[in-house]
């Protein structure tokens, strides 16, 4: 909570480039199955959550924006290409998973649905295995160095003695 009792959030993109703080509360969360929403994340769906009605502020770095329709832009970083806005005339949403504590961002609504792709509510019913359940995955996971910016405010980024 911010001094005045305004729940904040905090967020950003896979390399740190950008990050963003929102003051206020958050509104209506939902997923957008439609084409355009699918190719803006190359994803199954878009995540995203309104801002309309609070604050929100870059602290580092600010958005590339690509104008997807002729109402509506796309926000990213221009260095990692995370997706990170969806702008129109009523407000902006921002992609749910770029906020550092996305579990406690659940969608409410579904739009879009006469795009959804025809497996997606199968999702669910297939069958999960935890990571390390891969074949090799210890092996792998050994050597991996993870340069992904982490879930909360840093004061420099990337660290130093790495670029």
């Amino acid at each position: 909570m911010s001094l005045d009792n305004k729940p904040v959030y905090t967020g950003g993109c896979q390399c740190g480039a950008v990050r963003f703080r929102v003051e206020g509360a958050l509104g209506d969360a939902s997923v957008c199955h439609c084409r355009m929403c699918q190719k803006a994340v190359g994803g199954f769906y878009e995540p995203l959550v309104s801002v309309r009605g609070a604050e929100v502020t870059w602290t580092r770095g600010e958005p590339k924006r690509f104008q997807s329709s002729n109402v509506g832009r796309r926000g990213f970083c221009g260095e990692c290409g995370t997706p990170l806005t969806y702008e129109a005339p009523d407000g902006m949403a921002l992609t749910i998973g770029s906020f550092d504590e996305a579990e406690s961002i659940a969608p409410k609504i579904q739009w879009g649905i006469e795009a959804k792709l025809p497996y997606v509510d199968g999702v669910a019913a297939l069958p999960g295995e935890d990571t390390m359940a891969d074949v090799g995955a210890t092996d792998f996971l050994a050597h991996l160095v993870s340069y992904q910016h982490p879930d909360h405010d840093t004061d420099q980024w990337p660290p130093e003695g790495r670029s």
